[in-house]
């Protein structure tokens, strides 16, 4: 596919100038937002499809993801590893596996831990926890910018929201603190072990889960056997927690699915690997 025209977008003063960056495939679009909530400045992507804008109105879902530097360019990913993730949905699109959706990567900063951490910690240390403001970032600065400047289909059966690790936890946790937002988790390699697992505590007392959630997990997401073995049995246990809440009661997994990945590590390899089946999954009709 030719590359986007690089253009520049005027948004509103809490962000400045946008500008698209060339893709193999869609428009990426890069807006730099000035949090109130967090006091800081961060990148966040928007990846358009293809077709965006060719249909006059037509709107389209949305998925939210962590970690935005990771997702569509080895230049800024982790280690030059990126998850693919405009070339992967461009191509479950021309495929027709997936409808034509929307991807906005929210990047990290240097307070990661502290911003995906919910609770006070000591593996990761992190004694002044600002996880429990995400979802207020989410919904009172990024969405509202989305939903503005884009083509976006609203309610929970058109919005998703996803990361891996810390980002996977802090997914779980926003879903938690905000139900009835987000009707799409992707969830890879969460970090369900923080505070003692508090986050289990909290999900086996809840019950609006979303229309359908993914779960992934390498076998060996650390590689000392007797930690990568309790990483598994805690994703298996979330497993657990989720059916008992009544997701797939019949069993057919049109709601939940849960992938333990054997041999897979901790990284971003693991997740673009693992992505197009989440994608399909979560966004097919």
């Amino acid at each position: 596919m030719p590359a986007p025209t690089i253009r520049k977008l005027k948004i509103k003063s809490s962000a400045v100038d946008a500008i698209a960056t060339p893709l193999p495939a869609g428009n990426l679009w890069l807006h730099e937002v000035n949090s109130q909530v967090f006091g800081n400045t961060r990148l966040v992507r928007v990846w358009l499809p293809p077709d965006y804008g060719s249909s006059g109105a037509a709107r389209y879902p949305v998925v939210y993801l962590n970690d935005g530097q990771n997702l569509f360019d080895p230049a800024t990913a982790f280690a030059g590893v990126h998850w693919q993730a405009g070339e992967t949905a461009a191509r479950l699109i021309a495929e027709k596996k997936i409808r034509p959706l929307i991807i906005v990567g929210i990047d990290n900063t240097k307070s990661r831990a502290c911003e995906y951490i919910p609770y006070r910690s000591r593996d990761p240390r992190v004694l002044k926890p600002q996880g429990k403001c995400y979802p207020a970032f989410l919904q009172r600065e990024v969405m509202p910018l989305i939903e503005e400047r884009y083509l976006v289909l609203k309610g929970p059966a058109n919005t998703g929201l996803g990361g891996s690790s810390l980002g996977g936890l802090i997914t779980l946790y926003t879903h938690l603190a905000a139900p009835g937002v987000f009707g799409r988790l992707l969830i890879e390699s969460p970090s369900l072990s923080v505070a003692k697992g508090k986050i289990l505590a909290e999900c086996r007392r809840f019950r609006a889960w979303p229309e359908r959630t993914y779960v992934a997990m390498g076998t060996r997401e650390t590689g000392d056997q007797a930690k990568d073995a309790m990483i598994v049995e805690s994703v298996r246990e979330l497993e657990t927690i989720l059916r008992a809440a009544g997701l797939d009661e019949d069993g057919n997994d049109k709601r939940f699915k849960v992938r333990i990945d054997e041999g897979a590590t901790h990284n971003e390899s693991a997740w673009a690997a693992r992505f197009p089946e989440a994608l399909e999954f979560l966004y097919s009709s």
